[in-house]
């Protein structure tokens, strides 16, 4: 994914135009008395509806609205595009004072962004409690809900689970050259892993991996699909997430999490102009609830909830940083360019 379109966009709207955006729930996000969970549901229910907008494949945000719909009887309008949309949709209008949005739910940067234009709102869950702490950003105005883990991906009918190498170092051998992909635009995974390392050790290592002449391709689906057709053998920035919905429908693939494992968070958060307040917080609680992450794991998404464990998260991992990633990108793309996407 490329986070540059959607920061210039951002930097290039006035400060003073998102501070106006008036905030319409700041009590109700912030409640901790002991009626809270029944006065959210009476007033959510009054409210009859929220505004939904997400990162999230159709094939998850679907099942995930209609469950909270059939549980609480509370309307989700939902309106899905890629990362970069949600953000550019969400801060044109707030330059436009049209706020029609409730709650915002994708990438953990993207989430970042929004923040740091003050259009997301701080809010108080009792689930907050089950994300890993290290994953919620001070401001706490979104929190993690899904995470997306880079893992080695592999054709099971091409490359037996033994030849996979235990560190990523193992795939510099010669042997490898010709049958290994990366998803074009992962820099952060790059990023993560040289500051692991330490900078001499990690720079020398792309060096090298990118003398490997890696199949590059975009698109993290695309590059599942391609290792699960065996047009490519193994995939090293793979999400577990998307290799695990084809091995849930049969496709010859399955992944191993070679350490380090990168991990970068998903996230939630209540839009600070809200126009259904409490159903937008009823609609967080239930997605970073356990009943939520569950959910998430039954359609193999992988849960934020250290309440929730599966093979999809049962390993170390280390975290992305949205905030660093915002901060030095321009540095780590440029870098990334002049390795992978030049030659």
């Amino acid at each position: 994914m490329r986070f540059l379109p959607a920061v210039v966009l951002v930097a290039a709207l006035s400060p003073a135009v998102f501070g106006q955006a008036p905030p319409r729930g700041d009590e109700t996000l912030r409640y901790r008395g002991a009626d809270r969970d029944a006065r959210l549901l009476e007033r959510a229910r009054k409210e009859r509806s929220l505004v939904l907008y997400t990162s999230l494949a159709p094939t998850e945000s679907k099942p995930l609205a209609e469950a909270f719909e059939k549980k609480y009887g509370v309307k989700v309008v939902l309106w899905r595009a890629l990362s970069d949309k949600v953000v550019q949709r969400v801060v044109a209008e707030a330059q436009a004072r049209h706020f029609s949005v409730d709650v915002v739910e994708t990438n953990g940067p993207e989430m970042e962004m929004l923040a740091r234009e003050r259009l997301l709102a701080e809010f108080d869950s009792p689930y907050i409690a089950d994300l890993p702490p290290a994953a919620i950003p001070s401001h706490r105005t979104w929190m993690p809900d899904r995470m997306n883990y880079f893992v080695v991906g592999y054709n099971t009918q091409k490359v037996k689970r033994s030849e996979i190498p235990p560190t990523y170092e193992g795939f510099l051998d010669p042997r490898w050259k010709g049958r290994i992909g990366i998803e074009a635009t992962d820099v952060e995974w790059m990023e993560t892993l040289v500051k692991t390392w330490g900078n001499d050790k990690g720079l020398d290592y792309f060096t090298r991996l990118a003398a490997m002449k890696p199949d590059m391709r975009k698109g993290h689906i695309l590059l599942a699909e391609l290792v699960a057709a065996g047009e490519v053998a193994v995939g090293l920035t793979m999400y577990n997430s998307n290799i695990e919905s084809l091995k849930r429908k049969g496709a010859p693939i399955d992944f191993v999490p070679v350490q380090p494992v990168v991990a970068r968070p998903q996230g939630i958060g209540v839009a600070k102009a809200a126009p259904h307040p409490n159903a937008a917080l009823l609609f967080v609680d239930f997605v970073l609830s356990p009943e939520g992450q569950r959910l998430f794991e039954s359609l193999g998404r992988v849960p934020a909830s250290r309440k929730v464990r599966s093979t999809l998260n049962d390993f170390p991992f280390t975290l992305i940083d949205p905030a660093t990633v915002l901060d030095e990108s321009a540095h780590w793309e440029k870098l990334w360019n002049e390795l992978f996407l030049q030659n």
